[in-house]
């Protein structure tokens, strides 16, 4: 793991790196970014003391399998993070498709995933980005209601100590989607995830939510009772 006092974003130097044709593995982390993005280009407030890590991999496998990799990066988050909750607390660890981790609705971490494709139409690279918040809560635009381990009473780990937790975590369940598929990880993910007709909208598409896709596309079931599979767009309450 290379560890950096600042940077503009941990993401967008393992992009470079990862055109470049650095080898899957390279993790990056800095203490503070200066220009830190999430999803669709959304700033985001990157303090000393929370996590900014971002991680280089090159999985063998189709393109459209990277919904699977995001996923499996929040399954990994959300098991790091479960030991450092105060008692009592990790039971209300949310996932929200296909990137955030949530404690009582707030938002406690993210994941953006930027992949390439090869030649051939499969996965050339992919890169994790992933924040958390440990020390602070930073406000996130339209107000959205953030939480750190700091604010729910716990002891913030040291941004270092909790990457290598999470790298740990996330190379144990890239050897479950190894010897067993995605449907692990989909029961993982599910366990944290909205219940089974929880009302909600995606990509201008109203429904209920009836599962994840074995692409890790989400599952919308309409009011005729057909299911869509979404595979972008960003949940909103129905």
């Amino acid at each position: 793991m290379r560890l950096h006092e600042e940077l503009p974003s941990t993401q967008d130097a393992v992009l470079r790196a990862a055109e470049a044709g650095e080898p899957e593995g390279l993790a990056v982390l800095a203490r503070r970014q200066t220009a830190g993005r999430g999803r669709e280009g959304r700033g985001w407030e990157s303090p000393v003391g929370n996590l900014h890590l971002s991680v280089l991999l090159r999985p063998r496998g189709p393109a459209q399998h990277a919904a699977q990799w995001a996923l499996l990066a929040a399954v990994a988050l959300a098991e790091a993070i479960s030991p450092r909750l105060p008692a009592g607390m990790a039971a209300a660890l949310e996932l929200k498709w296909p990137n955030d981790v949530l404690l009582g609705g707030a938002k406690l971490a993210g994941i953006l995933a930027e992949a390439a494709t090869g030649p051939r139409g499969g996965l050339a690279w992919l890169v994790l980005g992933i924040g958390t918040n440990l020390a602070h809560a930073p406000l996130l635009p339209g107000g959205r209601a953030t939480v750190s381990l700091a604010t729910l009473g716990a002891e913030p780990p040291a941004p270092e100590v909790f990457a290598a937790e999470l790298l740990a975590a996330l190379d144990r369940w890239r050897r479950v989607l190894a010897r067993e598929g995605f449907a692990p990880i989909r029961t993982a993910w599910l366990a944290h995830g909205p219940r089974r007709g929880t009302p909600m909208s995606v990509a201008g598409a109203t429904g209920a939510f009836a599962g994840l896709g074995e692409d890790g596309s989400l599952l919308l079931a309409g009011p005729d009772g057909g299911i869509r599979a979404l595979r972008t767009g960003e949940v909103e309450a129905g």
